[in-house]
């Protein structure tokens, strides 16, 4: 039952489907059958308004690690706006969380990532990345070093700018991408869809060959970038062969390229780190995206950041008076970074990292009983960042024809019986809050299977053949 049932359902219903614009939204389906109406939330699970209750698979968005209904987050950022809700940053003014929320991110990141430039999310602070990086290289006499390298499958955001980053072909589809010659792709390091025959390791050298084959292509004195996800998320769960990010990153410098690691999702704690380019990949880049668990949802915040090295070429100024001129309303907002601040203040006291990594290889390894499945192809990820990939046929990994639309028949099935998992074309991806104990991950894994069942046998008995 709802604490707390001041509104009626179908009310906001119809007000939700006559005048909120939904981002990722199927039009096809949505002006008839509306919105789930998410009323309250505690721990890792959620209550509709019709008081059903849910456990939580996705985290919201890959972003509530420390769960719901924490009171010291809303006092914290209660406390925040009584006392000065905002003020600009732009120029020489701060707040006191912003500074010392700056303070603790620097020290939490890896090698000499000592400078952070507040956004409002991930798209934000790859945007924010890209120009910056071009103005480095302005600033270094290098005018030509623009061009970016992104890859197939990689997810940066939904601006106009990191969409056109973004490699997932579906999320582009209606739309035009900016950029022209500006953005280049390499492929998408899949270990379950690699070339038949190969080991991860020779998978790992065609990689490293193509990447810097593209660079000769395009010029090393003309390609200023390469932004990668370190586990791709939104992409399918891509975990790259081992040693995949300290090697392209040593390409990077060999022909002085920046390395971007778009740490939206893996940052703060998904993979049992706080930041985990170095403490998982071995590798320090010279720039981290952050943004989600950052503030585990309880308010909009995205940091840039950025290496000692880049800081002190942009930093100085280019004329008299002149400025750096970028930023946003809400950089470093108060309120926000309070809830930063107090997050991890949480993280740390319970310990949250160190719980994903003991309990992680559990999650890990109960998914992974699922591949007995004839739906199951593959089963992927890392800690509390999985993902399960259905196929028409396990030994060829055919997929289903996009209109059978299993994920979401999975998805559909899970919330029929209480458990939210994200559906992705053909895949159901897993990014719990990072709380979840290991009786709740039990019933997660035991929901998926009882759907995956299920919808196979729909399947079957609807013609489909799975081999």
């Amino acid at each position: 039952m709802l604490k707390n049932m001041q509104f009626d359902p179908d009310t906001v219903r119809q007000q939700d489907i006559d005048h909120h614009f939904h981002p990722f939204t199927d039009f096809s389906t949505f002006a008839t059958t509306g919105s789930m109406i998410l009323a309250e939330a505690e721990g890792a699970y959620l209550t509709d308004s019709a008081g059903r209750r849910y456990l939580d698979g996705i985290g919201g968005l890959w972003c509530v690690n420390i769960g719901y209904g924490r009171d010291e987050m809303a006092q914290a950022m209660a406390d925040q706006a009584r006392q000065m809700v905002y003020y600009s940053s732009f120029g020489h003014h701060t707040s006191v969380p912003a500074a010392q929320l700056a303070a603790k991110i620097a020290a939490l990141a890896p090698g000499n990532l000592n400078k952070v430039f507040y956004g409002l999310g991930g798209s934000a602070a790859n945007d924010t990345a890209v120009r910056m990086i071009h103005f480095y290289f302005n600033r270094l006499g290098k005018p030509t070093k623009k061009k970016i390298i992104t890859r197939n499958d990689g997810y940066h955001g939904s601006s106009y700018l990191t969409m056109s980053m973004t490699g997932i072909a579906f999320d582009h589809i209606g739309f035009d991408l900016v950029g022209g010659d500006l953005i280049h792709r390499i492929s998408s390091p899949n270990c379950y869809r690699k070339p038949k025959g190969l080991t991860d390791a020779q998978f790992l050298d065609v990689l490293a060959d193509e990447f810097t084959a593209k660079i000769e292509e395009l010029g090393a004195e003309n390609v200023a970038v390469f932004f990668a996800e370190p586990i791709m998320g939104a992409g399918g769960v891509i975990v790259p062969p081992v040693g995949y990010h300290k090697r392209f990153a040593e390409i990077c410098r060999q022909n002085e390229i920046l390395y971007v690691a778009d740490e939206v999702v893996t940052a703060f704690g998904r993979l049992g780190h706080f930041f985990a380019s170095e403490s998982v990949f071995g590798m320090v880049p010279d720039m981290i995206t952050s943004a989600k668990g950052l503030t585990s949802a309880y308010a909009p915040l995205g940091a840039t950041i950025l290496s000692d090295d880049i800081y002190d070429v942009i930093s100085v100024p280019q004329a008299e008076g002149a400025m750096f001129t970028h930023g946003y309303t809400y950089s470093g907002h108060p309120v926000c970074c309070a809830a930063g601040l107090k997050n991890i203040e949480i993280m740390e006291r319970e310990d949250i990292c160190g719980h994903v990594r003991r309990t992680g290889p559990y999650f890990e390894q109960k998914l992974a009983t699922l591949q007995d499945l004839p739906l199951v192809g593959d089963v992927r990820g890392s800690h509390f960042m999985l993902c399960v990939e259905n196929v028409g046929n396990k030994e060829t990994k055919t997929l289903l024809p996009p209109e059978v639309g299993v994920g979401k028949r999975i998805a559909d099935a899970c919330q029929a019986r209480g458990v939210l998992v994200r559906p992705i074309a053909h895949l159901n991806v897993l990014s719990p809050p990072l709380t979840l104990r290991t009786s709740e991950i039990d019933i997660l894994v035991d929901t998926l299977r009882e759907s995956i069942t299920q919808v196979a046998s729909d399947l079957v008995a609807e013609g489909h053949r799975l081999d």
